[in-house]
């Protein structure tokens, strides 16, 4: 029987964090403790089986989208500081353009092939990383008619662009990026 999964797993690990770890540290001399700093126990809930694979479904959109979202900030700060040197309406809007081909190239044959809910996923991080929905970002770069014809199409699919990303809503994400060390 597997420790971790049995009915007392919880109350054998909170005994043995409390003897392990509450034990008084003795110190060989009146100035002199010694400090044992041990790796976080992460006690595993026991969830339900629909529960479980509906937790490992968004552990996999996460992992597969994240990259994603990391490179769209990372390409938007960069780009934002080039916009800061470029002067003209016109010279600027052709940096956009090249720069949305230029992701597009690399990109588009990826992210063809993603799921509507790895979409769905990808959108929340994009606002997690860029502290923007793609709505606005849709709406800074390529104008607001743009943007809503691209919110009237992705509703079909069950998308909306204005989705933001509230950690106390997606805590099952912000833990998945915390406890696998995706950051």
């Amino acid at each position: 029987m597997d420790l971790l999964r049995s009915k007392h797993s919880k109350a054998i690990a909170l005994w043995a964090l409390v003897f392990f770890i509450g034990r008084p540290v003795q110190a060989q001399s009146t100035d002199t403790v010694y400090l044992e700093v041990m790796d976080p126990i992460y006690i595993q809930s026991n969830m339900d089986e629909a529960r479980r694979k509906e937790y490992e479904l968004l552990k996999r959109r996460v992992r597969k989208t994240l990259p994603y979202a990391k490179m769209a900030a990372t390409r938007m700060r960069a780009m934002e500081d080039k916009l800061q040197t470029i002067q003209g309406r016109r010279a600027r809007n052709q940096y956009v353009k090249q720069c949305e081909a230029a992701i597009k190239a690399m990109y588009m044959e990826q992210l063809k092939n993603l799921t509507i809910g790895e979409g769905q996923v990808l959108m929340k991080l994009i606002h997690r990383e860029t502290g923007s929905t793609t709505w606005e970002i849709m709406k800074d770069y390529r104008g607001t008619t743009e943007a809503l014809m691209w919110q009237v199409f992705g509703s079909f699919w069950g998308h909306n662009l204005k989705v933001e990303f509230d950690p106390s809503v997606d805590y099952q994400i912000e833990h998945i990026i915390q406890f696998e060390r995706l950051e």
